[in-house]
């Protein structure tokens, strides 16, 4: 009886990996840039409306809800994005022409985070007609990540019901970041005074700035975050001047702040301002950092199935999310945005294993606490 019971699982499994590797194909197929996902999230929509399922859609997300979606249950959200990067120019391949070679399916958006994204949609699939779920599930295909965008994550969140905690899929090894680094980009002006370049006359700008760029580079925060480690500041853009024979009257900098849980974005924006004479203006105050407590059920799942767990210095849709959150996903974060990129058709298959085996721990968890406290 048993083997018979591991060989449905075991069709079952085989049968969620072949529809999903399916989608992702298509997915592949179609172009989907950041704001330009109109087409993907299309099949995102047939995907769900041939197997009978109701989803909703608002501009390029669509997300759906468990058949016995209860709203007395807590929610857990199981959130990726299907939009891209463009394609840089080393591709040898058709990134639109997804292909299956040695296991290796091939295409643009294939690592990141197709294939994180159709893994939690079988995992969805797995649980989707079951009627006593102590959560309810809420799967969301969301666009812009890729750009941060408002139109993504952030402008459906009022609308999905109210949600205890996010399951973000990004290419991880399917190891699991607890913690993720925020990100400030700030705008910076040094001022000068202009003059003719062979008199004594202005005030140079970019010298004006080099003190500055120069805090930028050695500057030590303080605090570290025990998950995170160390804050990081890099200068990466710089412009000044307009001919060679005038003294510029301005210098402006770009700054990307890498900001962990052990400051705030204000309070790292108020530290900068205080140590440097430059005009600082941040691009936004949106991307912070975010974590997730260690004795969290999630956490104790990931643990217990002797997941490794560590603290992302990349950003994803977490810093969108309000509630506690981890990241987790088949493929590889070092292929993300590179040239001919793919993903292991077995990495989807361990994929979506390991998001149902951390979702049966997280329920069995919650029945074992309710039997508890009744």
């Amino acid at each position: 009886m048993a083997s018979n019971a591991n060989s449905l699982q075991n069709n079952h499994f085989d049968g969620l990996l072949h529809d999903v590797v399916t989608l992702l194909q298509q997915l592949i197929a179609t172009p989907s840039f950041s704001r330009e996902e109109s087409g993907t999230a299309t099949l995102i929509e047939y995907f769900f409306e041939r197997r009978q399922i109701p989803m909703q859609r608002s501009g390029n997300n669509v997300w759906a809800t468990n058949q016995y979606f209860d709203p007395d249950k807590p929610s857990i959200l199981l959130n990726s994005h299907h939009d891209t990067v463009r394609p840089n120019s080393a591709y040898t391949r058709d990134p639109f022409h997804p292909e299956i070679v040695e296991d290796k399916l091939y295409g643009l958006g294939s690592n990141d985070a197709g294939g994180p994204l159709v893994a939690l949609i079988a995992a969805f699939l797995h649980f989707y007609n079951n009627p006593d779920l102590p959560y309810n599930l809420v799967l969301a295909a969301t666009a812009e990540e890729e750009i941060s965008g408002s139109g993504g994550i952030e402008s459906i969140w009022p609308l999905l019901p109210p949600i205890e905690f996010a399951i973000v899929g990004e290419p991880t090894l399917c190891q699991m970041a607890t913690a993720e680094k925020g990100l400030m980009v700030l705008d910076c002006i040094a001022k000068g005074q202009a003059g003719h370049a062979a008199r004594e006359e202005g005030v140079n700008a970019i010298y004006a700035a080099l003190p500055d760029i120069e805090w930028f580079r050695t500057y030590a925060f303080p605090k570290q975050s025990e998950a995170l480690g160390a804050m990081k500041m890099s200068v990466t853009i710089i412009g000044a001047g307009s001919q060679h024979n005038v003294v510029p009257a301005e210098c402006r900098f770009t700054v990307d702040v890498r900001v962990t849980d052990a400051y705030t974005l204000e309070e790292t924006l108020a530290i900068i301002r205080q140590n440097v004479r430059c005009e600082v203006q941040p691009r936004s105050l949106r991307i912070r950092p975010s974590g997730i407590a260690a004795d969290h059920p999630l956490v104790q799942a990931a643990t217990q199935l002797g997941i490794r767990q560590y603290g992302s210095p990349t950003t994803s849709d977490q810093a969108l999310i309000p509630v506690p959150s981890v990241k987790i996903g088949p493929g590889d974060s070092a292929r993300s945005h590179s040239a001919d990129e793919f993903i292991f058709v077995e990495e989807i298959q361990q994929g979506v294993e390991v998001y149902v085996g951390l979702l049966q721990l997280v329920m069995q968890s919650s029945f074992r606490l309710r039997s508890i406290t009744e």
